[in-house]
């Protein structure tokens, strides 16, 4: 089971950078896309026959996740149910019959106070939200753009931005948080604490040519899904956007 995750940061604009290209490339069984900045009837059908269930934001251009799949007889769920976020576009699900992917894009916090404290309040209601799914619908799989760098080695400056939305000392105890309850970053199980491993770059002062990023994309999987990963990788070669693609290989 093949799972590719990518904030693309504008669908529209990474079509003309050769997402099909890498969409076709992966065999993923589900690819995973965040802030794709549109809804389905705003995109061109260049899809290769895929599945998707989009979760589009109210206000145009603006967040948003998208789901792709090769398997047509998937159930799919383009809301979680938890209106202040479903109106934003941020989580989509799939129901697979051994697991529950989940498709999510967490807030930025860095726009004002008053986003920080609605990125914190998403924060505590969606572990309720995933825990609640998990003992419902059994083990899951959550993957997205979780706007935190946890510990320092998922940054390249911890000190300098000690300060700064998504390394927040709240933002990264809720990090610390989620995965005591269960949950296993899919990454780190396979290589530690290798260093200098980052999924999002700024644009500004050539930082991903100087791999000066941040680690904020993850696949994370429930507990009872540790001994069936395979595979954990970061795809920084892929351009197409300020943040590259992750890639999950498990045994199911």
């Amino acid at each position: 089971m093949k799972i590719v995750c990518w904030n693309v940061n504008g669908i529209r604009a990474c079509l003309s950078k050769g997402f099909t290209d890498f969409l076709s490339a992966s065999q993923a069984d589900y690819f995973c896309i965040q802030e794709s900045k549109a809804s389905q009837d705003q995109v061109p059908e260049t899809f290769l026959g895929q599945k998707s269930i989009w979760s589009s934001a109210e206000k145009k251009g603006y967040s948003g996740v998208v789901t792709f799949s090769p398997h047509h007889t998937v159930e799919m769920k383009s809301k979680c149910g938890l209106a202040p976020y479903d109106s934003e576009g941020r989580v989509n699900l799939i129901f697979e019959k051994k697991f529950t992917l989940v498709n999510v894009y967490f807030p930025n916090g860095a726009a004002s106070p008053e986003r920080h404290a609605f990125k914190m309040a998403f924060l505590d209601n969606f572990l309720i939200f995933l825990k609640e799914l998990e003992k419902e619908r059994g083990p899951l799989v959550v993957c997205g753009d979780y706007n935190i760098a946890h510990r320092e080695i998922d940054i390249h400056d911890p000190v300098s931005n000690k300060d700064s939305s998504g390394f927040l000392p709240e933002e990264r105890a809720w990090m610390t948080k989620f995965l005591d309850h269960g949950f296993i970053d899919s990454y780190r199980h396979v290589h530690g604490d290798k260093r200098d491993q980052y999924s999002w770059w700024s644009y500004r002062m050539r930082s991903r040519e100087r791999n000066k990023g941040w680690r904020i994309d993850y696949i994370c999987v429930s507990e009872s899904l540790k001994k069936k990963i395979r595979a954990a990788e970061i795809l920084p070669n892929v351009m197409g956007s300020d943040h590259c693609p992750l890639y999950l290989e498990l045994d199911i």
